[in-house]
């Protein structure tokens, strides 16, 4: 079983530009999606490529590791355990930087918690820097997003899961979406004693990219 996943990407922002027709436009925002009341929403990504069907957590919170993984942890519960009743083991492809990033302490603090819930032995190979493009996710998940709602004003929370949900292709894609409205608070610190409990088995090539966290023994 392998999964594609991105780091969370952000949707609209302060700039704007016009839908409309001349003389009747209709201002929207692009890139951060920041509307005061509603603040910005991070989409994050996951794509099971043996089934061809995605997932996306809609946060409204801070892009951090807990949020990553806990998008992960959404997916498993939602899609993932009925799919691969039997799974040992979980392959996750994941880009080198952000809140998912090789460098990231917490990541891997998160990834062990999940490793420890479902028993299960998460594999994670991690794209060189430059190279996150080559990531199965952009170009068979989040393309066909970005085409389902080009040309429609991203306005509201609902909007946004409602066109992401309806994303479907000609080659069987389906996605299902969620919004995440918990609070992921950002500068949390892991110390060096926290990340040696970590039950890491880094491979001999670049170990620092790819390697497997095994569930603790109780």
């Amino acid at each position: 079983m392998e999964l594609c996943y991105t780091p969370t990407i952000r949707i609209n922002c302060k700039c704007y530009f016009v839908t409309r027709t001349k003389g009747n436009p209709e201002k929207v925002r692009v890139y951060d999606f920041e509307i005061p009341e509603l603040g910005k929403v991070a989409p994050y990504g996951i794509y099971d490529q043996t089934r061809n069907t995605g997932w996306v957590n809609v946060g409204t919170d801070h892009d951090t590791a807990t949020f990553a993984v806990e998008s992960i942890r959404k997916w498993w519960i939602t899609m993932g355990r009925e799919a691969y009743p039997k799974a040992a083991r979980l392959l996750i492809t994941a880009d080198g930087g952000g809140s998912n990033g090789a460098r990231v302490r917490l990541w891997k603090i998160e990834l062990q918690k999940f490793a420890n819930e479902t028993g299960l032995v998460i594999s994670v190979c991690h794209f060189p820097p430059g190279t996150s493009k080559w990531n199965k996710i952009e170009h068979r998940l989040f393309s066909f997003i970005s085409q389902n709602w080009r040309g429609k004003p991203l306005v509201s929370h609902e909007v946004i899961v409602n066109l992401i949900a309806s994303t479907k292709t000609r080659t069987g894609l389906t996605v299902k979406c969620e919004l995440d409205t918990n609070k992921y608070p950002k500068g949390i610190k892991v110390s060096d004693k926290e990340l040696r409990q970590v039950n890491i088995v880094r491979d001999e090539f670049h170990g620092e990219w790819n390697y497997a966290i095994r569930p603790q023994s109780a």
